[in-house]
């Protein structure tokens, strides 16, 4: 191409040529569907979701139903499909129970998640672009609340207060609002320096919206990493809290109080206390595995992984080649 021909196209964007194929944008489901081990992760996650939020829809009362003629039942298939996994000593059901648990344990760790991100991301922004006082005093709390192991915390606070569903949320999430809020004060406090964020607020932008416009779109990823993270943490101390006996308590049933309930008869009805933590295992490895999914996805430097074919992977991308 001659030198004028490159004057007229840089010029005239029209007469561009088109992008190779590598470089136009690829959809998430896309490069969701390229990296096997999160597609099946993600398929884990949306099944335990799913079956959580419809069981109401199809169990009734199985889960607390009571026969002490199938007391501790082997899995099998001769009983059913509510006895493929076998029964308690109560005689009642384990698969039941354990979708039944599913949707407690999500109950939990879900709403947890959401309020510590949501008020920790929106402090830690806050402070980190209004710097100066502000942002010590946000980080000297953040300090004295992690100085408290959350598993203590809870312990402690449980004791005082009736273990409750509500009560495990508020604790859990006040316990992880400093995670959030350490992370977001980083972002904002590098993102308000840069040229975009000064041109809003030289034409007058105030605080909030220059934060929510700006400084939020590009911290959110990092935060929804984090989140997924958080996710598998907080569901380990629920389940930790309901086996030591001050979580979730009887009628209702999660998978750490089967954990619980179900250890005294390890050697002669395994599956009672093995399949709930066989849940637990499941459901924060599929999380972790889709948290570095995100992490890589919603990174601009990293995303051209995922729209490589799984052979090719490894290595940079090609000379000339413009990443997604």
């Amino acid at each position: 191409m001659s030198e004028r021909t490159e004057d007229q196209t840089r010029d005239d964007p029209a007469r561009a040529e088109p992008a190779p194929p590598a470089a136009r944008r690829t959809s998430w489901w896309t490069m969701l569907g390229r990296d096997s081990f999160a597609a099946v992760a993600a398929v884990v996650l949306g099944g335990v979701l799913l079956v959580s939020a419809a069981a109401p829809l199809f169990l009734g009362d199985r889960a607390v139903r009571q026969d002490l003629s199938a007391s501790l039942r082997p899995p099998s298939f001769d009983h059913g499909f509510f006895g493929l996994l076998g029964t308690d000593v109560l005689g009642r059901s384990v698969l039941a129970r354990l979708i039944e648990a599913g949707g407690t344990t999500l109950s939990v760790a879900i709403p947890a998640v959401v309020l510590s991100l949501l008020i920790g991301s929106s402090w830690g922004m806050w402070a980190g672009y209004r710097g100066g006082w502000r942002e010590n005093v946000s980080m000297r709390i953040a300090d004295i609340i992690l100085s408290f192991p959350s598993l203590l915390l809870a312990v402690v606070v449980l004791y005082v207060f009736e273990p409750s569903v509500a009560n495990i949320v508020a604790i859990l999430a006040v316990a992880r609002i400093p995670i959030y809020l350490r992370t977001a004060r980083a972002e904002a406090a590098e993102l308000k320096s840069r040229l975009f964020v000064d041109a809003a607020r030289t034409f007058g932008t105030k605080t909030g919206p220059t934060i929510f416009r700006h400084v939020a779109p590009i911290a959110l990823p990092t935060l929804l990493t984090v989140a997924t993270l958080d996710f598998c943490f907080v569901m380990l101390t629920e389940s930790s809290l309901s086996f030591l006996g001050i979580g979730i308590q009887p009628p209702e049933v999660s998978w750490g109080l089967m954990v619980a309930q179900g250890r005294q008869y390890l050697q002669t009805a395994w599956w009672i206390a093995v399949l709930p933590g066989i849940a637990i295992v499941i459901t924060t490895v599929s999380a972790t595995i889709l948290a570095a999914w995100v992490r890589i996805a919603t990174d601009p430097g990293q995303r051209w992984r995922l729209t490589l074919p799984r052979a090719k992977r490894g290595r940079g991308p090609a000379a000339g080649e413009v990443t997604a």
